[in-house]
């Protein structure tokens, strides 16, 4: 039984390009298991009530991400529970999502390229910032999309600029931490710059909860570091881009920018050695690690065997990853097949991280997951008899894979050859990113409401009894 509503499904089965019915819901059920372990609210919490320093009243709350509202409200929560109220709550996040209510203060930025909304939330920072007295704690919330979110440009630098330099960086094909190593420099709050402000307030304390959406979860590159120092100086940063070939997504103003840093016309970057520094601790309480073992306490649960779970992120070029993990699920069946008197009758691989994808000239819609599982699918295909029995589901943890309405996509040996007989050139659409469309002609898409957090994405690799 296919899930295609009747009125859309082929008329032969053998080209119905979907997973089967169980072996999709299964899918889903890990992703959804994935994203309940990543959840904002319980992270947030646990971390505070572990914190002896807070319970003499409540500090300043300033949440910044796609998952700034459930961590406010978690906040908020925590500290009226202990008889202490907020001074004040400033949430910086996407717009559609939830409401926080109560005398929180929502600003909506744009993601993932600024626009004016991301330009009024710096400004309304700056009106936050300025309510904090000396001596005062402040409690920063941090999640992904907090780059884009609260992006305006430093003095000198234009919107105009700015947001041009977001465009060309998203489509580059560089990693998250090349990113944002470049575009923080540029960006009002980021590169420790928050944390300076705050000092400049007399704040007394500023602590950081982070949950992280990038590789390696190193606190300079989430969010483009706005309360960690900037590790790079401009001539290293103008050396790196030479090196990774990035010069092109620097505009002339930019570039003069930084060589006007280079020679001591304009302020570096707060670097470790500023006393603002001495005032903040940062905290990592969720990442990509703990959506992996979210998905794999829930396949322990359901009792698939063998199960794989690895360590190992995945990043680079998104449709080579597809190319690959397909490879790694195939040898992962073969490699356990001498077990399978003991074998239940699915396993499955999870893998997690996230990976890039070069745009050209133009940039249709689409997302780094539906290119991957879109590559899946063709390798799945090339496979032949051998690729029978498996299924891949690859997605974001926030429910949104690049401007699409999808959070990513499940494919199988079928869909590759489907996608074909719906009119469609799969091997175009994979070579002109339109996985959104070509996959949406099948109606492999996977459709998620806004999750409220974000720690990168994970794949999960099915294998069923063929």
């Amino acid at each position: 039984m296919s899930i295609w509503p009747k009125s859309r499904c082929p008329a032969s089965a053998d080209l119905c390009p979907l997973v089967p019915d169980d072996d999709r819901r299964l899918l889903e059920d890990l992703y959804r298991a994935a994203v309940a372990a990543v959840d904002p609210t319980r992270g947030v919490s646990k971390a505070l009530t572990s914190d002896e320093s807070f319970r003499r009243r409540a500090p300043w709350i300033l949440a910044l991400g796609k998952a700034g509202t459930r961590m406010c409200r978690a906040a908020i929560e925590h500290f009226e529970s202990a008889g202490h109220a907020a001074p004040g709550a400033l949430v910086v996040t996407t717009g559609g999502g939830e409401t926080p209510g109560g005398s929180i203060e929502l600003v909506c930025g744009d993601h993932p390229v600024p626009g004016r909304g991301s330009f009024a939330a710096a400004e309304r920072i700056a009106s936050f910032i300025e309510r904090v007295s000396d001596g005062d704690d402040v409690l920063v919330l941090l999640s992904g999309g907090t780059s884009s979110l609260i992006a305006a440009p430093v003095r000198g630098v234009s919107s105009g600029d700015l947001t041009q330099l977001f465009k060309s960086l998203l489509g580059s094909g560089a990693d998250i931490a090349a990113t944002n190593a470049i575009r923080k420099r540029f960006s009002r709050w980021a590169a420790g710059r928050l944390a300076v402000a705050l000092a400049e307030r007399g704040a007394a304390r500023v602590r950081c909860l982070i949950i992280s959406d990038v590789i390696g979860d190193d606190p300079a590159v989430i969010g483009s570091g706005p309360c960690v120092p900037d590790p790079l100086t401009a001539g290293e940063l103008l050396r790196f881009i030479e090196r990774e070939g990035l010069q092109s997504c620097l505009t002339s103003p930019l570039m003069n920018h930084l060589d006007a840093v280079v020679h001591e016309e304009l302020p570096e970057t707060p670097k470790p050695d500023d006393p603002a520094f001495r005032l903040v601790t940062s905290e990592i309480i969720l990442g990509n690690r703990s959506a992996r073992e979210g998905a794999s306490e829930r396949a322990h649960e359901i009792g698939l065997a063998p199960l794989k779970v690895v360590d190992t992120p995945i990043q680079g070029d998104a449709a080579n990853t597809g190319e690959q993990l397909v490879k790694e699920l195939v040898q992962f069946r073969e490699a356990s097949l001498h077990g399978k008197d003991q074998r239940a009758s699915r396993s499955c691989v999870i893998w997690g991280g996230e990976t890039t994808v070069h745009l050209g000239p133009t940039s249709p819609p689409g997302g780094r997951n539906q290119e991957l599982a879109l590559a899946a699918a063709r390798a799945l295909d090339e496979l032949g008899e051998r690729a029978r029995g498996l299924a891949l589901l690859a997605a974001g943890t926030d429910g949104r894979d690049g401007p699409t309405d999808a959070a990513g996509a499940v494919v199988d040996a079928r869909t590759w050859r489907a996608i074909a007989n719906a009119s469609r050139d799969p091997a175009r659409d994979l070579a002109e990113h339109e996985s959104h469309a070509s996959l949406g002609s099948v109606h492999a898409l996977l459709h998620s409401h806004s999750t409220g957090t974000n720690v990168g994405d994970v794949v999960i690799g099915l294998v069923s009894e063929p």
